[in-house]
């Protein structure tokens, strides 16, 4: 039994075994933990259900539910719900939350999570950022219907977690578990315990991330779009490569001469000829720079005016008449041969180091509930399909390359998808720094040692450097991709992306592999810290005043200036003794340097806007 992230002690187990009799109303199982009784309704006569519960230790428990027949046979609906008292509880987190961390009314439409959307799992937590109820749902595979929701007659929490909501296929047996966490202790590290209890399952366990997965890249999607060329990509290189950056990712328009962002030319995944008359001498090319080469796939889709058209277009899901493309159907066996194919012909033929494999979102219908007996598919469920894909997919790939690297962006970010994926990227928001880093941390707080890569940065030529180093600022807690024209941004903008860059280098252990602390979701993450390898990152989006925590052996301390107004007062809550402080502006350059007694008190200190002080402590005991 996993114990998520904590020693069990001797666990306490309960159980409840219901047979439904023919004809007998489906029974309603209950069992109780010291917080709460959860409720098991639905079924029928062919199915046996079973409910346990486990204590792991005290304020985590695990809720398991086990289904079985005699026969396989398509399952019926199930419900899991249970109650929470509304008290000491101010926020809700979720991975679809977005900017919305506040309440759901029981009433209103449920969440929803499989292999390829979001993931089950629910944190509530009050101002201080202290766990209060958090639960998370072990099945991230199959489709589950999940709600947690404030019922305004009572004022409590009304939990449901709802399962074969959407057609499964025939089933035998079924076992899953719902982790409960009523703990005092940071919402932050309740969901990283979450994340650890899932990756600890063997049919979670997550991808191999490549050193290179964790370094900068460049992006040609925002500075380029599809009016991309091999010579004007590999100038842009040259420059990436000399600011830091280590790899590129060509995206969509270089399979196409169509300049429409539509996808209706997909699904032959041919170099166009008129931009890349030779992709493995500009994949070399790339390579002889000192960087790798990542290249855009749209997984799904097949385009009305491919070659592949005819022999796949009675085998979609459906057909987006906007876009011009079809959504392939992966129950098809012959479909993800073909899908597969065309990855290990690229990796051969043009010596590709990774994918960005986009849209597996896509990969649903509307009608979805029924199933289908067309002849030559071999699943029912979309999402089982989907996994056969995307399994096969990586590990043919990997026997080519085992440090290939494949990249999915949000909604597509939840436990499953760590086993095919190494880079999780936070969801298209252009030019907004504020929607990037809260999606990025939004995927930090589950993805473990999956890299987490903010969405593409990018900014007006026309900004004020202060302004520009914002879109770097917010997304430092994750890796980060640059999209601008590097040959055309302004001097002051180059020495700035180049200094910010060289900042992210020189810390990313502990910006990428530090204990990290997110403070105040239902604020947006105005502050954040991290810790790692004696030193402290704390930067501020919105706060002026910075409550330092300090962490025994600390001997390095620098603070983020994330606004654009002059000057941080940062508290401390203990005597740290002298200290030497050098400031820098967004630029990096150096525009103060003094020696400070860090005493337990209010310090102001005159950082730039967009810049940094860097606090070296001179305690012998802090500088271990």
């Amino acid at each position: 039994m996993v114990s998520c992230g904590a020693t069990a002690p001797s666990a306490t187990i309960r159980r409840k075994i219901i047979k439904i009799e023919k004809g007998e109303k489906p029974a309603v199982l209950n069992v109780s933990t010291e917080k709460h009784t959860f409720a098991l309704e639905g079924g029928d006569e062919r199915f046996e259900k079973r409910l346990n519960v486990v204590q792991l230790q005290e304020g985590l428990d695990l809720i398991e539910i086990k289904v079985s027949a005699k026969q396989a046979a398509e399952p019926p609906v199930l419900a899991l719900s249970w109650n929470h008292p509304v008290s000491d509880i101010h926020g809700c987190w979720h991975a679809s939350a977005d900017r919305n961390k506040g309440f759901r009314a029981d009433w209103m439409r449920k969440l929803r999570s499989n292999l390829a959307a979001s993931a089950p799992a629910v944190s509530f937590f009050n101002l201080n950022g202290q766990n209060r109820l958090t639960f998370a749902y072990s099945d991230a595979l199959n489709t589950v219907q999940f709600m947690a929701g404030v019922h305004e007659e009572s004022g409590e929490f009304r939990c449901r977690i709802e399962l074969f909501t959407e057609a499964a296929g025939p089933i035998a047996d079924y076992e899953a578990s719902l982790l409960v966490d009523t703990r005092d202790l940071p919402y932050y590290d309740s969901l990283r315990n979450v994340g650890e209890w899932w990756a600890a399952m063997p049919e979670y366990a997550a991808a191999p991330v490549p050193d290179t997965a964790k370094m900068p890249m460049y992006s040609t999607w925002y500075s380029m779009h599809q009016n991309m060329t091999a010579a004007r990509i590999e100038a842009q290189c040259r420059i990436a490569k000399e600011m830091g950056m280590e790899a590129v990712i060509v995206d969509d328009g270089w399979q196409t001469g169509d300049m429409n962002r539509g996808y209706a030319y997909c699904g032959d995944w041919e170099a166009y000829e008129g931009k890349f008359a030779d992709m493995r001498g500009h994949v070399n090319a790339v390579h002889r720079l000192g960087m790798k080469f990542l290249l855009w796939y749209s997984v799904p889709y097949i385009g009305r005016f491919s070659r592949a058209w005819d022999r796949f277009k009675d085998k979609i899901l459906r057909f987006n008449e906007r876009i011009g493309a079809g959504v392939l159907d992966p129950r098809y066996p012959d479909v993800r041969e073909y899908i597969i194919s065309k990855y290990e012909q690229a990796v051969r033929e043009w010596k590709l180091d990774g994918f960005k494999l986009d849209f597996i979102d896509q990969f649903y219908r509307p009608d979805d509930s029924i199933v289908s007996s067309a002849d030559g598919r071999d699943y029912e469920s979309i999402p089982l399909a989907v996994d056969r894909l995307l399994t096969d997919s990586i590990g043919r790939l990997r026997r080519l390359d085992p440090d290939i690297m494949v990249e999915f962006r949000q909604p597509y970010v939840g436990p499953a998808m760590r086993k095919y994926g190494n880079l999780f990227r936070a969801s298209d928001c252009p030019n907004d720094s504020l929607q990037n880093r809260i999606r990025t941390l939004d995927i930090r707080l589950l993805c473990g040692d999956t890299a987490a890569h903010a969405d593409m940065i990018m900014w007006n030529e026309g900004e004020p450097a202060e302004s520009a180093a914002l879109q770097f600022i917010n997304i430092l807690f994750s890796v980060p991709q640059i999209s601008v024209n590097l040959d055309r941004i302004p001097p002051e903008h180059a020495e700035m992306l180049k200094f910010w860059l060289g900042f992210w280098k020189k810390n990313r252990s502990v910006l990428l592999g530090g204990d990290l602390a997110p403070r105040n979701p239902e604020l947006l993450y105005p502050v954040v810290q991290a810790d790692g390898d004696g030193r402290s990152i704390l930067a501020t989006y919105h706060d002026e005043l910075l409550r330092y925590r300090n962490v025994p052996h600390t001997g390095e301390l620098t603070l983020i200036n994330g606004r654009l107004r002059e000057g941080l007062y940062l508290e401390l809550e203990e005597d740290l003794g002298e200290a030497k402080i050098e400031m820098y502006d967004c630029r990096g350059r150096i525009v103060r340097t003094e020696s400070v007694a860090m005493k337990r008190d209010v310090h102001r200190l005159a950082v730039p806007p967009a810049g940094l002080a860097h606090i070296q402590f001179a305690r012998k005991e802090n500088a271990k």
